[in-house]
């Protein structure tokens, strides 16, 4: 884990701190790239209130920008353009690798390409978890891209110590809670990907390299599993306290859809703790974040549905990524992290999600379905298994040229008309949702089920479920959704459903509940001809020779 910008005398982002604060004071009328760490470290550490403004001013340079890294990008394997270079890209093809969804069809296997080969289970030369193989880029890109985030949280970090935090403003505080949330983010991340699930064999075991500033470091040993989940847990309930510190009036909890505020503190122990098997502390941050988010996306809003796609085809219906909670923010209550078109939304790596967007150009065009096995398992009563094209469908872009859909499409992010735009186009802009509500209610009904309490994780299910019910039919409830399934399994099935496409979960998920990959008499999936399963051993990325390389603590 190689901290790759060694910390100097001036520092990039305290350079842009300097432009903003100069001022009339002697300590700082001087031009701006000449102000230095010290200075800054001397501003934000002061008591004397005439320097409160100017610790807001720095924290505002410091901190502007971190929630990006929730959606960051970057060239980590020497090709710009591939898709394994930013968040979303590689949420996409962990859960490309994964049971559920299907990306194209067979004629796109001659077309190849990034989520082509990370989906075909078939091709045995391709193993991307391995850290010494051809495919080392794909494992270093998802090694490097949190690693830059913990770089970006320890730039901040460096700066804002605790002792900063106790004496400075609300504004400071928030900087500081903000920044251990993005440093969390990437450790939980690292785990996630390159260590054993905790609870199947990775509590005993490795975790990672614990760096708390940003400077030139000296590599440092691996800590435990242990110790690694209890640094990242310490992150976390310190930037809980911090948020609820200052957000007196809004509990910590702002209106701003991009905001890394306490719902987003939340969100995360309530996924550390769920890996980690602290269900006390899983419990306590869900029910937080479901006393402010208590609304359900609308049926309406719920996706593309299948039943207007005739009408779509003939020109005579357009849907609109304003009538779309999945591309519209302003639709969708359980957004706890988001971002708007245009102000930093990726809507590129999702293009391939909305079979109507763009001009349909290409020989091969990807589109991204359900496995026919899951949609089966979707009660008919479930308004959810609208946004699936069952059979293939002509479409005819707004260019003239026509594709087929393939049968089982996914339309859930579907739209003929994006935003910005008042006809059909070869445009994808939509908006972006990271961490939504409903999840938070899944691992709040998960952790009940898990400490015994099942009335409790009936309770809170029924809720998704009641949501999720198709307007006019009998309401659904965990007693009679599917017969047969006991509250556990229906749990995971529910997470499958709800969580179809989004945030790499379901990869997370299957590691998680030590559920290997099976695409076995699956209709759909095109790679189930020799290769229909993958052990979960291989859901654990090995360390990347590179880190191996820089950082001799690591066990072999």
């Amino acid at each position: 884990m190689k901290n790759y910008i060694s910390k100097g005398k001036k520092w990039g982002l305290v350079l842009l701190v300097g432009a903003i604060c100069s001022s009339c004071d002697s300590e700082l009328d001087q031009k701006p790239y000449y102000f230095t760490d010290e200075q800054i470290l001397e501003i934000l550490n002061s008591d004397k209130e005439q320097d409160q403004e100017k610790k807001n001013t720095i924290i505002t340079g410091l901190c502007a920008g971190l929630e990006g890294n929730f959606r960051i990008s970057g060239t980590y394997n020497g090709y710009s353009s591939n898709a394994i270079n930013a968040t979303d890209g590689q949420d996409i093809m962990l859960n490309a690798r994964c049971s559920d969804m299907v990306v194209g069809t067979q004629q796109n296997f001659t077309r190849g390409g990034f989520y082509i080969n990370m989906y075909n289970l078939n091709n045995n030369d391709f193993q991307p978890w391995r850290g010494d193989q051809s495919t080392t880029g794909y494992n270093y890109a998802m090694w490097a891209l949190p690693c830059n985030i913990l770089t970006n949280a320890n730039k901040v970090l460096t700066f804002v110590t605790e002792q900063v935090a106790e004496k400075g403003t609300p504004e400071v505080k928030n900087g500081r809670a903000a920044a251990l949330c993005v440093r969390a983010y990437s450790y939980m991340l690292l785990m996630e990907r390159y260590q054993k699930a905790y609870l199947h064999g990775g509590k005993g075991g490795e975790g990672m390299p614990i760096y708390k500033v940003y400077g030139l470091n000296d590599p440092v040993a691996p800590s435990s599993a242990e110790e690694t989940f209890k640094f990242i847990m310490g992150d976390l309930n310190e930037a809980v306290a911090l948020f609820k510190e200052t957000g007196k009036e809004s509990a910590g909890y702002t209106a701003e859809s991009k905001d890394i505020d306490l719902g987003v503190a939340q969100y995360l122990r309530a996924r550390v703790a769920l890996w980690t098997g602290d269900y006390t502390q899983c419990i306590d941050a869900c029910e937080d974040i479901l006393s402010h988010y208590k609304s359900f996306i609308a049926e309406s809003n719920y996706g593309f549905k299948s039943k207007d796609f005739d009408a779509v085809q003939a020109g005579t219906k357009e849907v609109k990524a304003e009538e779309n909670a999945f591309t519209f923010l302003a639709l969708n209550p359980e957004c706890i992290l988001g971002w708007k078109d245009g102000d930093g939304a990726g809507t590129y790596y999702y293009g391939n999600f909305n079979p109507f967007a763009g001009d349909g150009t290409g020989s091969n065009p990807l589109y991204m379905r359900v496995d026919d096995r899951f949609y089966n398992l979707i009660n008919e009563n479930d308004y959810r298994k609208d946004n699936v094209l069952v059979e293939s469908k002509d479409f005819t872009y707004f260019k003239g040229n026509t594709h087929t859909l393939p049968s089982y499409t996914n339309t859930k992010w579907g739209a003929t008309i994006c935003l910005q735009q008042t006809q059909r186009s070869e445009h994808t802009n939509t908006d972006q949702c990271k961490f939504r509500s409903s999840s938070v209610v899944l691992m709040l009904a998960e952790a009940y089920a898990e400490i015994g309490n099942e009335a409790m994780s009936k309770q809170v299910l029924n809720q998704l479920l009641a949501a999720r019910t198709r307007e006019g039919a009998s309401l659904l409830t965990c007693d009679n959704y599917k017969s047969g399934l006991a509250l556990k399994d229906l749990i995971k099935l529910q997470w499958r459903i709800e969580m179809w496409g989004e945030g790499g979960i379901e990869f997370y998920n299957a590691k998680r509940w030590n559920t290997p990959i099976d695409r076995a008499g699956s209709k759909i999936h095109w790679t189930a001809l020799s290769n229909s399963t993958l052990p979960v051993e291989y859901m654990t990325y090995e360390i990347p020779m590179q880190e191996y390389n820089f950082n001799p603590g690591w066990g072999r």
